[in-house]
């Protein structure tokens, strides 16, 4: 087995975990924030069915600085609202949002740079 193919399985591997995650986060959090009228209007604009679930992950997953710093941009209606999301979601919420989040935009990127690679001939 080739060092491509097993390095693209594990990639593969956390995309499907992510997947999955990405569900059950959808589930569990974002659904309690929707019916919530507080937070319904906090989650970010949606260009495709699911969106506000990445939304809702990134705002949890990154750094606080970075996530009021955004809040205060003029695109600050493309991404949810950090401070309403913080009051209204428990730690578990916040630690299942950051772990979805960080799985799919490393295993994602892992997937591209692999395709990358493999299309410079490095992984031969």
């Amino acid at each position: 087995m080739s060092l491509f193919s097993t390095l693209l399985a594990i990639a593969s591997t956390a995309i499907l975990v992510a997947l999955i995650l990405y569900v059950l986060f959808g589930q569990i959090t974002v659904r309690k924030l929707r019916n919530n009228p507080e937070t319904k209007d906090k989650l970010g604009i949606e260009f495709i069915s699911g969106g506000d679930i990445i939304n809702v992950a990134q705002a949890l997953a990154l750094p606080t600085f970075i996530a009021r710093k955004l809040k205060d941009s003029p695109l600050s209606a493309l991404h949810a609202n950090y401070d309403v999301l913080k009051k209204h979601t428990n730690k578990f919420d916040q630690i299942l949002g950051t772990i979805f989040y960080v799985l799919l935009m490393s295993s994602s990127l892992s997937l591209a740079f692999l395709m990358l690679l493999n299309t410079l001939g490095v992984l031969e």
